[in-house]
């Protein structure tokens, strides 16, 4: 059963997230609402990877290794000036939405298994995971015309 395999891969990209949001939070600190959005955000990320742990301690181990490309890298150092900003939401955007699909592949899992526990849990996540992709849509949306058309 791979399930085991893509919970693991969802707990290590959710932290990984919840880093990444972290470094654009404390990269952009003069940018107020990405500051605060990017810490909030963090916080929810650290949340929804220790909320896999019960469903994972009950769970076997996987018959078979992950493959060794199952990972995600996160953001170490967040970009300067507009064009770094758009840069970075951009690049959580895209962490973002791997959260997302593998919440809904998980999710597809857990009705098949009829596992409760598992399904309150990514629906408690991944509504949160989708509101970050909304913000985040959002917020690049609002930054793109001045950062690509006027220079600084």
């Amino acid at each position: 059963m791979h399930l085991v395999t893509y919970l693991g891969l969802q707990r290590t990209s959710e932290a990984t997230l919840s880093s990444s949001f972290t470094v654009v939070s404390e990269g952009h600190i003069a940018d107020a609402d990405v500051h605060w959005a990017a810490a909030r955000f963090a916080r929810q990320c650290a949340a929804h990877s220790q909320a896999l742990d019960p469903v994972l301690a009950r769970l076997d181990e996987p018959d078979e290794s992950a493959p060794e490309r199952l990972h995600v890298q996160g953001i170490t150092a967040a970009r300067s000036g507009p064009a770094g900003l758009l840069r970075d939401l951009l690049d959580l955007y895209q962490l973002v939405n791997l959260v997302d699909i593998t919440w809904h592949l998980v999710a597809q899992a857990g009705n098949a298994l009829r596992d409760h526990e598992l399904l309150q849990a990514i629906d408690a996540c991944s509504a949160e995971t989708t509101a970050q992709l909304d913000w985040l849509r959002m917020r690049m949306k609002a930054a793109a015309p001045q950062t690509l058309l006027v220079a600084t």
